[in-house]
Parts: C-alpha cells; sequence; structure tokens
C-alpha cells in the first residue's frame, strides 16, 4: 500500500486578490449566506447612512426594495468622496467600494464615531451583489459608477448638475444568486432593524418601502431610547416613568434608558455606535452591574431589606425591567465583524458610574417608586427560591425515578442527539396515533393532556409546578431558564404537532411562549419546528391528496374537472389513522415542517407579551385588526 504525500510549498499558498476574498468565504464578513446574512448586506449599507447622521451630515434615509429583489439606499449626508486618491491615484469613490479595509472611519478626521469600523462593509456588499450602482452627490455634480460582481465596469463619470448644497449617496444593488440561494428579503425583519436605527439615532427619518408589496413605513423619533423603552412597554403596566441619563466619558457618549414594570422577564437591549449588539458586551454588564448595586444598596441604606436578608442578585433586579443603554465610542472593539458583541474593557467602568449615579438620584428623588422598584425585587427573590427548590425537587425526583423520563414519553432507540427528534403532541387520541405511526428507532412522542399552563402570567416556581411542564422539562433533559444547557439537549428536532383549530393554535402559542421565555437558546440553535399537519384529505377511484390549505384544496379540485371526490375536513390529528399521520406529517421524507426562528428579540418579546400578558386592550386592538383575515379561515 502506498501513500500519496501531499505537496506543500510556496506554490500552495493561495493568494486572493482583492474582494474574490469576500466571495470565496462569506461568512467572515457577513456571516454566512443565509436569511440573516442577506438582511446583514442591508444593514452594512444603511449603517454608512446611519454613520453620516451620527456626524450631523444626515437628516434623511430612504430605502426601497424593487421588485427585482434588488435594494437601493439614498441619503442627504456629505456623499462619497469622489476626487483623485492620493496614494491609489484612483477616485475615493472606487477605492471604498473596491478595495478592503478603506473607509473615512480609521482617524481620518471624517467621522468621531460611526458603525463600519473595519472598511469591509460597503466593499463586501459590493463583492456579493451581481451588481451594484452608485450615484454621488457632491460639488454641485451628480457622479455615477457601475461595478458587477465588485468590479467597476464604467469609470467614475459625472451624469448630471445638482442644485448649490445637494449632497448624498445613492446606493443601488442586487444581491447574487449564485452565493444567496432561494432567499428573498422580509419586510417585518427590515423594519424592525430600521425602527431600531431611528430610536438610537435622534433626529433621523428613515423611509423604508417595498415596492413588491406596496408596504412602507417611516420612523423618526424625537424621544430617541426613552421613546423606545415607551414602546416596549406599552403593553405594559409600568411602576414609574423612564429614568433617563446621557453624559460624555472620556469622549465616549453614553445613554441609558430604564424602566420597571410588572412583567416577569426582562426586556434589556444594547446598541453601539446605532448597532444592536445581540449579545450584549461591556456596556450591558455595566448597566446590569449598576442597577443591582444601586438597588442593594438604597434597601439596605432605607431598611427594606434586613439585616439577615441576603443581597438581591441580579436576577433579581432584572425582573420586570425594560432598559436600553447605548453607547458612543470613536474606536469600538466587536468581538466579529457581524458586530454582536461589544468588548472595550473602559466602557463597563464608564456605563456602570454614569447609570449608577442617575439611577440612584432617581430612587432618592422618588421614594414611592424606589419601593415599588425593591418590593418587585423582593417577591423575585422569593420566587426566584420557591423556583429554585422546585426545580432542585425536580431533579432530585428525576434521580429517583433513575433519570426519568416522563411516563407518557415514548422514546426512541436511537440514543445521538443529531439524529433523534421529538414530537410534543396535543392530546392522547392523537398522542396514540403518532405513537403507532412513528418510526421508533428516532422519533419520540410526548402527549399532552389539555392545555398547559400560560407562562407569561406565572412566576418560574409556579410554572415548575405544573406537570406538562415538568414533562416536557424532563423529556428536553435541557434544564429551565437560567439553569438551561444546550448541551444536555436529547432529541435535535422539537416539533411541536396540534391540531390545525382554534385550540390547536391556542395551545401552540402557549409552547412557543414557554419556549421563548424559558428555553430561548432552543429557538436560536434552530432546534424548535412545527409540524404541518393536512387540513383535507381528498380520494377519488383509488388515488388520495392531502391539501394543507384551502386554496391547495380548490385547487386539486379544479385539476380534477368535474372526477366525483370525496373530501374529507380533519377536525383534529386523532381523525387520522398512524398511517396517513406518517405520511402527511411524520415521513421526513413527505412532510413540511416551519423552522421556528427570533428575527428580531424586541418584536418577539413585545409580541408575546401582547398575546399573552394581562393587559386586555391591545389584545382586542389586535384580534379586531385582524378579524377580517380570521374571518376568511375556514375553522
Amino acid at each position: 500500500m502506498t501513500t500519496e504525500t501531499l505537496k506543500y510549498d510556496a506554490s500552495s499558498i493561495q493568494v486572493l486578490e482583492g474582494l474574490e476574498a469576500v466571495r470565496r468565504r462569506p461568512g467572515m464578513y457577513v456571516g454566512g449566506t443565509d436569511i440573516k446574512a442577506l438582511h446583514h448586506l442591508v444593514y452594512e449599507v444603511v449603517d454608512n447612512s446611519i454613520d453620516e447622521a451620527l456626524a450631523g451630515a444626515c437628516t434623511q434615509i430612504e430605502v426601497i426594495i424593487h421588485p427585482d429583489q434588488s435594494v437601493t439606499v439614498e441619503d442627504n449626508g456629505r456623499g462619497i468622496p469622489v476626487d483623485i486618491h492620493p496614494q491609489v491615484k484612483k477616485s475615493a469613490l472606487e477605492v471604498v467600494m473596491t478595495t478592503l479595509h478603506a473607509g473615512g472611519k480609521f482617524g481620518g478626521g471624517g467621522y468621531k464615531v460611526s458603525g463600519g469600523l473595519h472598511g469591509v462593509g460597503v466593499s463586501a456588499v459590493n463583492a456579493l451583489s451581481e451588481w451594484c450602482e452608485v450615484e454621488v452627490k457632491r460639488n454641485g455634480q451628480r457622479y455615477f459608477q457601475r461595478y458587477e460582481r465588485g468590479y467597476p465596469v464604467t469609470p467614475v463619470q459625472v451624469i448630471g448638475k445638482v442644485k448649490e448644497g445637494e449632497t448624498g449617496t445613492k446606493t443601488t444593488f442586487k444581491f447574487d444568486p449564485e452565493i444567496f440561494k432561494d432567499v428573498e428579503y422580509r419586510f417585518e425583519t427590515l423594519a424592525q432593524r430600521f425602527r431600531e436605527m431611528a430610536f438610537v439615532t435622534r433626529g433621523v427619518k428613515i423611509h423604508f418601502l417595498d415596492r413588491r408589496s406596496g408596504r412602507e413605513v417611516t420612523f423618526y423619533f424625537e424621544g430617541g431610547i426613552t421613546s423606545f423603552v415607551r414602546f416596549l412597554n406599552r403593553n405594559r403596566q409600568v411602576l414609574h416613568p423612564v429614568v433617563y441619563v446621557e453624559k460624555q466619558v472620556e469622549g465616549i457618549g453614553i445613554e441609558a434608558a430604564i424602566q420597571y414594570t410588572d412583567a416577569y422577564t426582562e426586556s434589556v437591549y444594547s446598541f453601539a455606535n446605532t448597532i444592536n449588539t445581540v449579545d450584549g458586551g461591556t456596556h450591558l454588564t455595566g448597566l446590569r452591574t449598576a442597577i443591582t448595586r444601586v438597588i442593594n444598596d438604597y434597601a439596605r441604606k432605607n431598611g427594606l431589606l434586613k439585616e439577615s436578608d441576603p443581597n438581591f442578585t441580579g436576577d433579581d433586579t432584572r425582573e420586570g425591567l425594560t432598559a436600553i443603554v447605548s453607547i458612543k465610542h470613536p474606536d469600538p472593539q466587536f468581538e466579529s465583524q457581524t458586530k454582536v458583541k461589544l468588548m472595550n474593557a473602559e466602557v463597563q467602568t464608564y456605563v456602570q458610574q454614569v447609570v449608577g449615579e442617575a439611577f440612584a438620584t432617581f430612587l432618592e428623588e422618588n421614594p414611592s417608586a424606589a419601593r415599588a422598584i425593591v418590593q418587585k425585587c423582593l417577591t423575585s427573590a422569593r420566587a426566584r427560591d420557591a423556583a429554585r427548590k422546585a426545580r432542585d425537587l425536580v431533579i432530585r425526583k428525576s434521580a429517583l425515578e433513575s433519570l426519568t423520563l416522563p411516563g407518557k414519553l415514548a422514546d426512541c432507540s436511537e440514543r445521538d442527539p443529531s439524529k433523534t427528534e421529538l414530537f410534543i403532541v396535543e392530546g392522547d387520541s392523537a398522542g396514540g396515533s403518532a405513537k403507532q405511526g412513528r418510526d421508533r428507532h428516532f422519533q419520540a412522542i410526548l402527549p399532552l393532556r389539555g392545555k398547559i399552563l400560560n407562562t407569561e402570567r406565572s412566576r418560574l416556581d409556579k410554572i415548575l409546578n405544573n406537570n406538562e411542564v415538568k414533562a416536557i422539562i424532563s423529556a428536553l433533559g435541557t434544564g429551565i431558564g437560567d439553569n438551561f444547557d444546550l448541551k444536555g439537549l436529547r432529541y435535535g428536532r422539537v416539533i411541536i404537532m396540534t391540531d390545525a383549530d382554534v385550540d390547536g393554535s391556542h395551545i401552540r402559542t402557549l409552547l412557543l411562549t414557554f419556549f421563548f421565555r424559558y428555553m430561548q437558546p432552543l429557538i436560536e440553535e434552530g432546534h424548535l419546528y412545527i409540524a404541518q399537519p393536512p387540513l383535507y384529505r381528498l380520494a377519488w377511484k383509488n388515488q388520495v391528496r392531502y391539501a394543507y390549505s384551502d386554496a391547495e384544496k380548490d385547487e386539486i379540485l379544479k385539476s380534477l374537472n368535474g372526477e366525483k371526490v370525496t373530501v374529507q375536513r380533519y377536525k383534529g390529528l386523532g381523525e387520522m389513522n398512524p398511517q396517513q399521520l406518517w405520511e402527511t406529517t411524520m415521513n421526513p421524507q413527505t412532510r413540511t415542517l416551519l423552522l421556528v426562528t427570533i428575527e428580531d428579540a424586541a418584536e418577539a418579546d413585545r409580541t408575546f407579551d401582547m398575546l399573552m400578558g394581562d393587559a386586555v386592550d391591545p389584545r382586542r386592538r389586535f384580534i379586531q385588526t385582524h378579524a377580517r383575515a380570521v374571518r376568511n379561515l375556514d375553522i
């Protein structure tokens, strides 16, 4: 047997010229080639316009999605410079659009703070676009250049005149379908991001138009992040007015807005140079530390915590907290190009200092609000203690029952979580059909009896005493809440399978609320799915077809040209025999599953709060608004 030795010398080292590196490894620059990365292309271009707003040069941004999926972003900023760059002897516009690590944000004096940092944003977008066109209004002229897959196909040329003093940049690009396959922009996802940008950039108006559907929306918030907190809390009972602070420390702008509500969950979001740092970072740590310390100090000083009582933990002080922290930093350090976590160590100290002083002053000047907040923390601490005992009991009980799995769980034989799936099924009859119809090798079934607890209106201690919830926690093996650990997950896919009726929808929503509030990483890492059972069975002669919507049923009937067809409407999963349930809903070869994702945590938080929380009026308004759509459903 001979072993071939691979040649490894200087000729093996590949040098990727220009933007070719971006096209070969898009994940390094925009996070991948999925729908999230596709939206990231738009964010990179809009971030440049927002940077102009932060520099005080831009008040209006227009974003348009065209029917062919191309996107235009136009602002009234200063316009990308077009004069010849002294180092490379090309127009600065061409340098910015075609050269990695070229931009005005490295300390050349063009920007004090910005979201674009590495100079790869717009050039990476250009590299990943089938084509891109840029128009610049500057010096009384309109300049233009076109690129295809990152390379200029025209020189920078003057194509007209503009009014004196009129400036700005208009970028239109069409993502490359060779790189981004089978994806398209989602209006809601982009709108949420633009809303956030407008909240944290006071005085800028963002107009967003989707020409594919005709939908449009304009965002402008004079109140900044105070408006953002009010927006998040509009369906909640608040305990006090918004506490707002804004301060400059060592050239770093720090803004924070804080408000406590009657909710049982935390809604805290952090931004660095208007970019939503979804994984937090030093600014978020500073905010949380300051709030916990100030509440403990106040409670001790005013005798609201007895000497024998332990200090409140961060978890105790975060229940019901809605807060935004936004910093503007001349040299922010992020964990990666996608800017999801801020790393600057000094920011934690500065935020802690600024927020601590402002929040302590607020508590001293508003004793009734301070007492309400401390009382909320006391109740939270007691409930957390009860939840810990209940959780320990669940774990101990599990150990006694031989690492228990709930008695009604029909487990599978495969032990590799990446190959297994758990169906959470509504009702015993559907559970019976699913148990008989499944592939026992890799599919497990957990039937639920009735509706689980509404976890939006209950504290964790009460939730852990609910038998159906306990069964789900035991079956998944991940723990819950702060103790959640994805490494313990026993099934790679967790599939919610409920009837296609009102009760089934309600049970599905209750389950989604539970997973969102207490097992969110399960959703974020792509483990939660919703099964899609058919609504109709159509039989004629010796043939059978299934329809998953009224429109699909009508299409099938139309295609049969008057054949005599027996149409059966499934009211529930239990009406299907095991073979039918397998063929339509459980067989990986023929079924359709919906992957549950969280495109925007703030909007998901608000929606669950509105649909499942205590406030009635917002829910009534939502139902009345959507009543026409509901009336058209055959339920």
